[in-house]
């Protein structure tokens, strides 16, 4: 077994989108090679209504496909294949764009006014960018769950997992998609796939991925009951993880617990054209998508 080395920590940064939602941004829009074959991760994560109400009005998707995942509150959800449907707390949502959707995602917070959910955006390949659009909505208990012994949590929202396999499927990327829960001051390995992309993002509690030799984090020097300690920051709240290669991670927990996503996918590697919602492969194919758009073509069949 090969333990991931943390090549890179961030922290999500707040940003604005739809008809002014306060969200924030995992990764995205930067440079697609960094975590292909995943684009984006929004946090959309707030307990003020006036700040996520407005929602994500109609609006257009070509060339990727959709992963959203809600935690507390709700996402009403309409496209132009007729769709809808009510994402509640523990729910999933998949959409195929393919060849281009139009749709809405309208949030409305819990009785407290909190809403908390994320969505991932995984590319397509080029033998797939026009492929025909698909939906799917699976409820939080269709959600396999498994606790450990030591009392770590694993939802399995895609993929394989501990002999357990997630309810959405049929995803290109074929992504591996955890939500884990991991109790206070544990130390937890978990597999991943040798030639994935994996990231992590902590969204509650703190601690630190490490491989067998080289914690991460800065080391501060401390001294208890007349003996020197080497302890090392912990990562927390909104912080991204990206890892090197390996077939394992290594997790510790601080004394609140962490809960984090843990997320990975075969690379495409194919070249990205990329311009809102709209992700192809050329720009030549970026403006015949925005010129289908204006002209009222977009749709296919």
């Amino acid at each position: 077994m090969t333990f991931r080395p943390v090549t890179s920590l961030s922290q999500a940064k707040p940003t604005l989108e739809g008809a002014g939602v306060h969200l924030h941004r995992a990764f995205g829009f930067n440079e697609p090679s960094e975590s292909d074959p995943f684009l984006l991760l929004d946090d959309f994560r707030n307990d003020a209504p006036h700040l996520y109400q407005r929602g994500f009005p109609w609006h257009p998707h070509r060339g990727i496909e959709t992963i959203t995942y809600v935690l507390e509150g709700t996402v009403e959800h309409s496209d132009s294949l007729g769709n809808k449907g009510l994402l509640g707390p523990g729910s999933v949502q998949w959409m195929t764009a393919g060849s281009g959707i139009l749709h809405q995602e309208m949030p409305k917070g819990n009785v407290l006014g909190r809403m908390h959910g994320f969505q991932l955006w995984a590319n397509l390949p080029r033998s797939l960018k026009m492929t025909a659009p698909r939906y799917q909505d699976v409820p939080g208990s269709d959600v396999a769950v498994i606790t450990d012994d030591d009392g770590t949590t694993v939802r399995i929202i895609t993929g394989s997992f501990w002999g357990k396999r997630g309810p959405v499927d049929g995803i290109a990327a074929d992504p591996l998609y955890l939500d884990v829960s991991v109790p206070p001051n544990t130390r937890k390995t978990l597999p991943v796939d040798t030639y994935a992309n994996t990231f992590a993002y902590i969204f509650a509690g703190a601690g630190t991925f490490r491989d067998a030799s080289s914690p991460i984090g800065v080391k501060v020097e401390k001294e208890f009951n007349g003996q020197e300690l080497e302890i090392r920051d912990m990562s927390g709240n909104r912080t991204l993880v990206r890892f090197g290669s390996g077939d394992e991670i290594t997790v510790t927990s601080g004394p609140e617990g962490m809960r984090f996503l843990l997320v990975s996918g075969q690379p495409i590697q194919e070249p990205v054209a990329w311009q809102g919602p709209i992700v192809m492969n050329t720009k030549a194919e970026l403006r015949q998508a925005f010129a289908e758009l204006n002209a009222g073509t977009f749709i296919k069949g």
